[in-house]
């Protein structure tokens, strides 16, 4: 995995600290790890995001949408699942559908990093519990999550195409599909206006 740095945590090695400190620590791996997907699409690593921007980005749409267009939605769970819907990468890292691993591999590395992380926190299964529910997909709120999820990578392709880095088709096409919502779809298929427009 491509990143801008060792895993803050290795810091810390030998040092007893509080918790808190240690699962910001290993937090703060997102901040390191760059999203895989456009480093393979030709990104350069100074434009690319780090997975932590990138959840930055599905929260803040999250709660954006969640109140303008998903009132019924439980706002705090999606806040929270947002936020900790990459945890998973943090020990695992960012695969893509190019890298062979299968989604039960994928699946089995995030849960033990999500273990490994949140097991110190004193509400760390809280925690877990909701990641779970994020990667079952059954529940509102996961699905909604999911939907956000697709949608902030067609949108920061869109940001990407502008800069002459990379061609959204793909992206779009992906983020389109994964949207069950009206307004949700409503954005994507604005990116795609935008885009027709440039050209």
């Amino acid at each position: 995995m491509h990143t801008k740095a060792d895993n803050p945590i290795t810091l810390l090695q030998g040092k007893n600290t509080l918790p808190l400190i240690e699962t910001y620590f290993q937090f703060a791996q997102l901040k390191q790890l760059y999203r895989q997907g456009w480093l393979k699409r030709g990104v350069p690593p100074e434009q690319c995001e780090s997975v932590a921007e990138h959840t930055l980005g599905v929260a803040v749409l999250s709660m954006l949408l969640a109140d303008t267009c998903f009132p019924e939605l439980d706002i705090q769970k999606v806040l929270r699942m947002a936020l900790l819907h990459d945890f998973g990468e943090i020990d695992a890292g960012d695969f893509t559908p190019v890298d062979g691993v299968s989604l039960q591999e994928k699946h089995r590395l995030e849960k033990e990093s999500i273990l490994n992380v949140l097991s110190g926190l004193p509400n760390g299964a809280d925690y877990a519990a909701v990641w779970d529910e994020f990667e079952e997909g059954k529940s509102p709120e996961a699905q909604f999550i999911r939907q956000v999820d697709r949608l902030e990578m067609g949108l920061q392709a869109s940001i990407y195409e502008l800069q002459g880095f990379l061609e959204t088709d793909e992206f779009l096409q992906s983020a389109d599909r994964a949207q069950k919502s009206e307004p949700l779809k409503d954005i994507i298929q604005e990116l795609f206006r935008l885009r027709t427009e440039e050209t």
